[in-house]
């Protein structure tokens, strides 16, 4: 969440950020809970005060009947004192939902923006192939191969689940375990395997919620939530922690199943496995010091910059305008690949710096050096790539002819050495 001092001496800052990100939050809730809740704070500790200087009054008083007096009025002084308590945490707990629905600030060199249409482009790498035949898409690709079984997905699940089988299975699990590999044996990530499933204050942490709820899966019974992304439990891995000093920085990485309550437009993105209520991904996420973030960011998204170029499919870097930036960042770029036979860009990788905006909501805090006041990391996330967006675009750019998908080189080493799906 923003830190409340902005909010409270910086409001037009923050009113302008809103319009930019075109989107609206509570803020003048906020700045009225926070007076208010000052209002009490100072009525409460004159009230404790005035108590206080008046026990002592009464322990040295010789009157009985002047005495009984005070004590009757420092009851009625209690009484009040309990009521602004109470009323003291009502304004807390409505100060903190507000807060929770506030936006992050986007970062100063984020271009101004009103939608996804005024997104930037910043790099390209790769030359598109020029194919002898008309590519196929994988919705077709795949099934013909026996590697891809999109009905039978919807009869085990519904819409928007599939089935790989053989080796469309390998082929994923392949580019899981290689992307891995490369992350920690040469990108000097930790590999990490958290739980599926998180409580609620582990969304709050990274903001899915309060605002997102309605695209996530829960178990109400247990009150225990599916992950949308390896995001979420690895960030909150040092929920109300104070890291010691020199531990920073912090790199981890996950490979988990993914799960989201994908609502979609009808007619967009319904053919084949772009979009899915269950996916793969590996994530990578890290805990910095303040002052690295930016340089870090950029770190980042080599990192998964480079998982396409080894695969050698040709790629682009987009940045997000800030009414396309998601509600916790405060920069963001997506990588995308090419997919000849869907003829689009298709989306591997988004990669964020979230500054402190995801620790102050987690209380993630770290000492810059010993006996130093504990400050607030900050935290970025970037996919390093998520599935099944890049199983599409193996399959589409390595297609043959034939109907065949060739293997990428790197890839067969994990394959069992095969150079081809046929």
């Amino acid at each position: 969440m923003l830190d409340l001092a902005i909010i409270r001496e910086r409001p037009d800052v923050v009113r302008e950020a809103l319009v930019a990100l075109n989107t609206t939050a509570p803020l003048d809730q906020v700045l009225a809970l926070d007076e208010e809740r000052r209002r009490l704070v100072t009525e409460v500790e004159a009230l404790r005060a005035r108590r206080n200087t008046v026990s002592k009054e009464i322990g040295r008083m010789k009157d009985a009947s002047a005495r009984e007096v005070k004590i009757a009025e420092m009851r009625n002084v209690g009484d009040a004192i309990s009521r602004l308590d109470e009323r003291l945490h009502v304004v807390d707990e409505e100060l903190r939902g507000a807060l929770l629905q506030i936006p992050n600030l986007p970062h100063p060199d984020v271009p101004i923006g009103k939608d996804e249409s005024e997104n930037r482009v910043v790099k390209e790498w790769g030359q598109k192939r020029a194919f002898a035949f008309e590519p196929v898409p994988h919705w077709d690709l795949g099934p013909a191969l026996g590697i891809l079984d999109l009905e039978r997905g919807v009869k085990l699940s519904g819409s928007r689940f599939y089935v790989l089988k053989g080796q469309g299975a390998r082929l994923q699990r392949a580019l899981i375990t290689w992307m891995l590999d490369l992350h920690i044996l040469e990108q000097g990530y930790t590999e990490v395997y958290p739980p599926y499933v998180v409580r609620a204050d582990c969304l709050v942490g990274t903001g899915n919620l309060p605002k997102f709820g309605d695209n996530l899966y829960r178990d109400v019974e247990d009150d225990l939530w599916l992950i949308p992304t390896a995001e979420v439990p690895v960030t909150n891995l040092y929920r109300e922690e104070i890291l010691p000093p020199g531990s920073l920085p912090i790199y981890y990485v996950a490979y988990t199943a993914c799960f989201r309550r994908e609502k979609m437009a009808a007619g967009r993105d319904v053919r084949g496995i772009k979009r899915g209520h269950q996916f793969d991904k590996v994530e990578m996420v890290k805990f910095v010091e303040p002052h690295t973030s930016d340089e870090e960011l950029m770190k980042l998204l080599d990192n998964a910059e480079d998982v396409c170029r080894r695969l050698e499919i040709p790629y682009r870097v987009v940045q997000m305008c800030t009414g396309d930036l998601s509600f916790s960042a405060t920069m963001k770029y997506d990588i995308e690949m090419w997919a000849p036979g869907c003829g689009e860009w298709l989306e591997v990788s988004s990669c964020s710096n979230f500054r402190d905006f995801q620790a102050r909501r987690a209380n993630i805090r770290y000492r810059p050096t010993p006996g130093a006041k504990p400050e607030f990391v900050h935290t970025l996330n970037g996919s390093g790539l998520a599935l099944p967006r890049v199983m599409i675009t193996v399959m589409e750019n390595y297609q043959q002819r034939d109907g065949s998908i060739s293997v990428p080189e790197i890839l067969r080493p994990y394959m069992g050495g095969i150079d081809a799906i046929r």
